[in-house]
Formats: C-alpha cells, sequence, structure tokens
C-alpha cells in the first residue's frame, strides 16, 4: 500500500482509525507502533473532538494541524530502524541518524522558556501555528481512552474509602464535576467501589458518551430527579452512578441549601485551561464558544469567578465533614486567582493518597494490543494474574476491567505495578509475541503522571518533604534515562493537565515485539523509569524510598 492509499484509508481528515492485525505499513514494527498509536489517539471512538485534532482536555492535540499530520504519517511509513523522526509541538521537523536501539520518534509539546510560559503567550504563539499542548498522553500517542486514567481514579477513590472510611464506600455519595475524556473514568471508579456517583457536566455530549461506553448508569438534566436516584441508591447502599446536565458550582451551591454533604467531593473539569477549557456557570456549550471568540478576556474572567464559587462550594463541604480534595486540574489556584483567597486549604490528591505508591516506584503501566484483537488483552491480563499472585490490588482490578471496560479504539489495559513489577510483566508481554500467543506486538507506556516524571507543584510534587517541589530536573532525568534505555518514542511536555507554567513532564512507550533487541530495551527502559521514582522520592527524605532503593540495589546518594 502506498503513502497515498494509507492516508486514505486509515487517516482521511478527520477519520482516523489504526490499522489492526500484523501486516506492516511501515518498515518495521518500531514505527509501525507509534503510527498505529497515533492514529488510535484521533480514532472518533478515542477522541473528544478529531476534526481539531484534540483528543482529550479540550485542549489537548495528537498533532499541530492536518497538514502537519499528514507528514507525520509520511514520515513514519518511511523511517529507518536507524533514523530518529523529531517531533516538535506536533509538527515533523527533522530525521536525524540514530541506532537500532535508540528511540524512533522524538517528540517535544508546549515547551516554553519559563517567563514566558503563560497561557497568553501560548495562546499567541498558537495562532501563529507556532504550538500545540500535547496535555499529557495527547500528544505523546499513548491516550487509551477513558480507562487510561479509571484505574488511576479508582486507586485513588479505594485509598480514600480506606483512609477515611473503613475501605468501602458502600452508601456512600461521591459527587464531582466533569465527564470528558479524564473526568468520565470517574462513574465506574466510584461504583467499582461500591459507591454512589453524581457527575455533573454542563456538555451533554460528554455524558452521553459515558452511558454509551458502559462507564456511566444514569443520565439526567434534572436536579430533582438525580437527588431521588441517589436517595434511592444509598438507602439500599447499591452502587449507583448519575450524570446530571448542569453547572457544577451551581449545583454543589444547590445541594449545600438542600443539606445534601457528599461523603468524598472532587473535580475533573478542564480548570488547567480557563479559555479552552472550563465553562463558566450561566453559559451553554454553545454561549461558550461564541464568548471565546467574541471576547477572550472576559471568558477568562468569568471563568476564574466561576472556579472561585465553585471552591468556595467544596470549602464549605469540607467544613460540613465531607472529605474534599483536588484531583490535579489545577482548580485550586485559578480558584484563587478569580477570589477564593481559601483554596488550598484543600488538598490534592496525590499528596492525599499517592505519594506513599510514587515511594515505591508504583504507578500507572499501560499496554496497547497492535493487533486490534480484545483476545491479546484478555491473555495478558491472565498472564499478569498468574505472575502476580501476591499482588491483591492488582488481581482485583483486572477481574473487574475485564467484566466492566469498554475498550475505546485499539484494546488496551492498565494497571498500576511497580519497581521490578514493570519489567516482569514487560519482559513476559515480549515472551508472548515470541511464542505467538499474541497475534502482534503490544505497546507498553504509562500516563506522565508518574512518580520520576513529573515536577508539577500543584499536583504530583504537591508539598515535598524537603521542598524540592517546582524542581523540574527530575522529569529531564526521566526523559534521559529512557532515552538511552532504548524507549521506542520518549516525549517532553509543558503544563499537562494543570495548565501553562505549572508543570514539565515526560512520557515514554516500549515496543513488545518478540524481538531480542526488544528485551534488551525493555529490561533497562521499564527499571529505569519506576527507578526513577524511587531516587526522586529517597532524594527528598521519604524513608519509603530509601527503604526500598536498598531492597532493589538502587545506588541512591541521601
Amino acid at each position: 500500500m502506498d503513502t497515498a492509499a494509507f492516508i486514505d484509508e486509515f487517516a482521511s481528515h478527520p477519520h482516523y482509525k489504526s490499522p489492526k492485525g500484523n501486516q506492516l505499513h511501515a518498515l518495521s514494527w518500531q514505527t509501525e507502533a507509534p503510527l498505529r498509536m497515533l492514529l488510535n489517539n484521533l480514532d472518533a471512538n478515542v477522541a473528544e473532538d478529531p476534526e481539531h485534532l484534540i483528543v482529550y482536555g479540550g485542549n489537548g492535540q495528537a498533532a499541530r494541524n492536518p497538514q502537519a499530520m499528514v507528514e507525520i504519517i509520511k514520515a513514519l511509513l518511511t523511517l529507518k530502524d536507524d533514523q530518529s523522526l523529531l517531533i516538535q509541538s506536533g509538527k515533523a521537523v527533522g530525521i536525524v541518524p540514530s541506532h537500532p536501539e535508540a528511540p524512533r520518534v522524538l517528540i517535544a509539546n508546549s515547551n516554553l522558556v519559563p517567563h514566558w510560559a503563560t497561557w497568553q503567550h501560548f495562546q499567541e504563539l498558537k495562532e501563529r501555528g507556532l504550538i500545540m499542548y500535547g496535555q499529557m498522553t495527547a500528544g505523546s500517542w499513548i491516550y487509551i481512552g477513558t480507562q487510561g486514567i479509571l484505574q488511576g481514579t479508582y486507586e485513588t477513590f479505594a485509598a480514600a474509602a480506606l483512609k477515611h472510611f473503613g475501605g468501602s464506600l458502600k452508601g456512600k455519595l461521591i459527587v464531582s464535576g466533569g465527564l470528558g475524556g479524564m473526568g468520565g473514568a470517574q462513574p465506574l471508579a466510584a461504583t467499582l467501589n461500591e459507591g454512589v456517583f453524581l457527575g455533573v457536566d454542563i456538555d451533554p455530549w460528554r455524558i452521553d458518551k459515558r452511558l454509551k461506553m458502559g462507564y456511566l448508569d444514569k443520565m439526567t438534566h434534572s436536579y430533582e430527579k438525580a437527588l431521588k436516584l441517589i436517595k434511592e441508591a444509598l438507602e439500599k447502599k447499591e452502587p449507583l452512578s448519575i450524570g446530571l446536565v448542569g453547572d457544577i458550582g451551581t449545583t454543589l451551591h444547590r445541594m449545600l441549601k438542600d443539606g445534601l454533604i457528599p461523603a468524598i467531593a472532587t473535580d475533573q473539569t478542564s480548570a488547567h485551561d480557563p479559555l479552552n477549557g472550563y465553562i463558566p456557570a450561566g453559559l451553554t456549550v454553545e454561549q461558550a464558544r461564541e464568548l471565546r471568540k467574541e471576547d477572550p478576556k472576559r471568558y477568562v474572567n468569568q471563568s476564574l469567578a466561576s472556579m472561585a464559587h465553585h471552591v468556595e462550594a467544596l470549602l464549605e463541604m469540607k467544613k460540613r465533614g465531607a472529605v474534599v480534595f483536588e484531583y490535579g486540574n489545577n482548580l485550586r489556584e485559578f480558584a484563587r486567582q478569580g477570589g477564593a483567597t481559601r483554596a488550598f486549604e484543600i488538598h490534592g490528591f496525590v499528596l492525599e493518597y499517592i505519594r506513599p505508591l510514587f515511594c515505591q516506584g508504583i504507578g500507572p503501566f499501560r499496554w496497547a494490543a497492535l493487533s486490534g484483537d480484545p483476545e491479546d488483552i484478555r491473555k495478558t491480563d491472565e498472564a499478569l494474574i498468574k505472575a502476580f499472585p501476591e499482588n491483591n490490588s492488582m488481581q482485583i482490578w483486572l477481574k473487574k476491567a475485564a467484566d466492566k471496560i469498554s475498550f475505546q479504539g485499539l484494546p488496551a489495559r492498565i494497571c498500576w505495578l511497580g519497581l521490578g513489577q514493570r519489567e516482569k510483566a514487560g519482559l513476559l508481554f515480549n515472551q508472548m509475541v515470541r511464542n505467538g500467543i499474541l497475534k502482534a506486538p503490544v505497546v507498553i507506556g504509562r500516563d506522565h503522571l508518574d512518580g520520576g516524571s513529573v515536577a508539577s507543584p500543584f499536583r504530583e510534587t504537591e508539598a515535598m518533604k524537603d521542598g524540592s517541589d517546582a524542581i523540574s530536573d527530575w522529569p529531564l532525568l526521566n526523559l534521559m534515562s529512557n532515552c538511552a534505555g532504548g524507549a521506542t518514542w520518549i516525549s517532553f511536555h509543558h503544563g499537562g493537565g494543570v495548565g501553562m507554567g505549572f508543570s514539565q513532564h515526560a512520557g515514554m512507550v516500549v515496543l513488545a515485539d518478540g524481538t531480542d533487541r526488544a528485551e534488551r530495551c525493555l529490561k533497562r527502559v521499564l527499571f529505569s523509569d519506576p527507578a526513577l521514582a524511587v531516587i526522586r522520592h529517597a532524594d527528598a527524605g521519604y524513608d519509603e524510598a530509601i527503604a526500598c532503593a536498598k531492597q532493589n540495589h538502587i545506588g541512591v546518594y541521601t
């Protein structure tokens, strides 16, 4: 198949889909893998807005524009195993000589010199066609749909249940805003933890999508109907998730007036971007779209005021006994800018629940079956259950995931694994490809949200023990380690889920294609990547990380 025919079949804008099966279109699996995952990111079953190449988060793109997308595809179809493709904010800018165990693609997205790293300067550059926002896994081509955040959300709710409610959310109400590509994981994560969930989103399309995917049980435009369903489920102590079309801040204040205080309140609106993400109270989706064009400054001011109003409700719920935490979308900071001076009395989810896992190198381990066959994922699930009999939380998760999760695009899975476990899993998958158990190679990646790959003082590195929250040497070291180790493609982004000026983070994907080359790369990358989390937290003085480093014979200097 020539390039034009390939693009016509798989990438006729805005209709993108990944090839399936074990037939190569590129020159090797090392380049076929990033090609398929890029196209998968923009599959209509995966992406929020393929027309504008937006994958999730309101503005997280996979490529800068349709023509840039075509050029990336052309490059990947012809790229050799001793070359590496350079991607600058969603545009192919060059090919450099490398070697077969080097990354095939090197990606840098949304990076600005710190003094200029503002939304205003970013928008000026974007309007000139010079940059795009890569979010975390949108621009690094390893987004796997809502499932990608689901397990982390499930683990967070489970940790909250253990810390505050004796280990179960049965008979407990969780309330949150945002049911998009990230927030859409919350309803199923809550019901998997046996809770009752109310999610509020102004965009009915997003709620309907989660309903059709099986991530959400009920949808309504009526606040009264939502409350009736909630009360019935709480009385019966049965899990239920409800999507309410409306404004989250307005809904929370109404709940306060009615004396309905949830057990847990959090948020997953696109608050990282006051212009292109968050929708101010009182506006429909269409009205928001028009105001953005007509008066962006007024729009941002309305967003900040709405976020402040939103957070004031969360603070009052906290005062009345609810467990309240920010889920990493920078809501607190923009609410503070909007006048909610006490916003940071709410803590972030990493600080509250996840950091002990990061200290052990435990974080998001995700993989996708390039064959496109769900049976390959079923076989990998079974292999992990057999390989890690002692990992009870993983066993429970994989069994629930197999029963409850609908695949979007290429079949994929995620679970949280730690140092040593990720390497073992990757080598196991490689052996399964080699032995023909899997129909085609598997790509292994992760969210950028991990213990050693991000500097984000309002999220992953909030309130570090040694005060090193804003030091971004660590994601750079992670990037360089994964390059040295031979990841198949690597990325370095600015902003992620918290917005310009607030975060820097690195991503990696490594291929398991059954070869000896892959085995060598997997051993290096899947050790070094989680080891960076352990080293970073050991250096910050966390006893759990120091103990983990010693146990795994990692040389650290503390």
